[in-house]
């Protein structure tokens, strides 16, 4: 008996630390909700609504399951309905307010760096680098965003991009062949890669662009990973491509200046290089920061567009009918003529569905920011250093704003009434780009990738899907089986039959 006793507590012994340890994280989290119960009461702050008690690990569960799901705002609507369309709640341990109010996100997006600013978690700003557009801040922020977006305007689009983005295109559905199985998920990545490192790089040649994608993968999957720099982590194989992506840049800086403005080479790069004056730190930091922010973007609208059309047979084939007023004949040799820009502009429907795609399946679900004083608003008062999470896609599928938001249906913005909403510069209810000073500089380029894309795609394959799928949005948004579907490449005489 005496044995089974002493074995018995042998065999739990090794529990008493992590009990002691949550005892006392239990007395020091109540010790420090009574002060803060008790400094409310003193500053009389009047913070939105909200569930305030046990939030550390109720919340963040809430918030990791609805993330998780195909219809992220879950967790926020249910707030909403209780609180209103602006309440608080606790989030990592730190009082936060959540907004799905249109009006109060343009306000916060409309004052950045006055009364807010962006905020990021660790491993993220080691790995995309402080002289960036994403992590900047303030003064520098501002002149980075304007150089980006100066570099990706409209115009400079025709020049510079249109015949780049269609060639990449042709190489890399080419590689792809009728009657084969694809993930379309990793095609898309793939595709989304090798536009990028052509576009801002120049770089062309097929072994440098793969070798590039490579180490830029492993870069984008440390970027959220807890930051332990030890061989066998993500963020450790994150940090060490992080090196070679910027000794590569750093290679092309030299050349340009060997050359010194004698026939420049293309690629966004090298027109920073030209015309502005950027330390070499900062430009390899910005070209990162591009490069990361364009990548599973684009990659998953493309995805996502694809997915929508494949459950909407009817607006499969509206798409289809308009890319075969604008495609260009194919000689029997099979020489491709490029799309002009006057025929991008001759795309209305597909323009419709990269915008409900972008309402329906938008990346950039929330966007996080930190308040840098106190900031009244109407008849709140959010203190200063709390997180303010802007929860766009609640606004995007809020049935209030679009009637059967959860339907995917691209005549939508062709109602009158829809105008308004669609211009997603400024409205305050269609939001996938952001907004102020922090507005997506590439949007029109990501645009004009996706449209060419979906042209190119549709007008050389039928497919069909051989798995179910559903899209999740954590830990970034994905369809959760990559979406598997087989091609058929559509023959020459089928192509031309009108």
């Amino acid at each position: 008996m005496k044995e089974a006793v002493s074995n018995h507590h042998h065999h739990h012994h090794h529990a008493w630390p992590i009990i002691i340890c949550s005892t006392l994280l239990f007395t020091f989290f109540l010790a420090k909700l009574l002060k803060d119960k008790v400094q409310k009461r003193e500053n009389n702050c009047r913070l939105p609504p909200g569930r305030r008690g046990w939030p550390i690990i109720g919340d963040s569960i809430k918030w990791y399951n609805a993330a998780a799901s195909s219809h992220p705002p879950q967790y926020v609507e249910e707030q909403v309905q209780r609180y209103g369309n602006i309440f608080s709640c606790t989030l990592f341990g730190k009082g936060t307010v959540v907004s799905a109010d249109p009006h109060f996100n343009r306000f916060v997006m409309q004052n950045e760096s006055k009364l807010f600013q962006s905020s990021y978690p660790k491993s993220f700003r080691d790995l995309v680098g402080k002289n960036g557009v994403i992590t900047a801040q303030g003064e520098q922020q501002r002149k980075l965003h304007s150089i980006a977006s100066n570099m990706m305007r409209l115009e400079k689009l025709k020049f510079h991009f249109l015949k780049d983005i269609q060639k990449v295109l042709h190489n890399t559905l080419n590689s792809m062949h009728d009657k084969q199985t694809i993930c379309l998920q990793n095609v898309c990545r793939k595709v989304a890669i090798n536009l990028m490192v052509n576009q801002l790089l120049g770089m062309s040649n097929e072994s440098e662009v793969n070798e590039m994608a490579q180490l830029f993968s492993d870069f984008a999957d440390g970027c959220l990973s807890i930051p332990i720099n030890f061989p066998g982590f993500a963020y450790h194989t994150a940090m060490k491509a992080r090196k070679s992506i910027i000794s590569k840049i750093n290679k092309t800086i030299k050349i340009h200046r060997q050359r010194h403005h004698a026939g420049a080479g293309n690629g966004l790069l090298w027109r920073v290089l030209e015309e502005e004056s950027l330390p070499d730190d900062t430009v390899a930091d910005f070209i990162i920061n591009l490069l990361f922010a364009g990548n599973e973007t684009t990659a998953k609208t493309m995805l996502f567009a694809v997915y929508f059309l494949t459950q909407c047979p009817e607006a499969m084939k509206q798409l289809l009918d308009e890319q075969q007023m604008v495609k260009k004949t194919t000689s029997h040799l099979g020489n491709v003529q490029m799309l002009e820009w006057q025929d991008y502009k001759a795309m209305p429907f597909t323009q419709c569905v990269i915008d409900e795609t972008l309402r329906l399946g938008g990346i950039a679900i929330w966007l996080m920011r930190e308040t840098k004083e106190t900031v009244h608003y109407q008849d709140y008062v959010i203190p200063k250093g709390c997180f303010v999470v802007l929860f766009l896609s609640a606004v995007h599928l809020n049935e209030g704003v679009f009637k059967e938001a959860l339907t995917f249906n691209p005549w939508r913005w062709m109602a009158p009434e829809n105008q308004g909403k669609r211009n997603w510069r400024t409205s305050p209810f269609f939001t996938p780009f952001g907004g102020g000073a922090r507005f997506c500089p590439g949007a029109e380029l990501a645009r004009l990738q996706i449209a060419l894309f979906l042209h190119y795609f549709v007008l050389t394959f039928r497919w069909h899907q051989l798995k179910e799928d559903r899209m999740s949005f954590f830990p970034s948004a994905r369809l959760v089986n990559g979406f598997q579907i087989q091609l058929r490449k559509i023959s020459d005489e089928e192509a031309n039959m009108k």
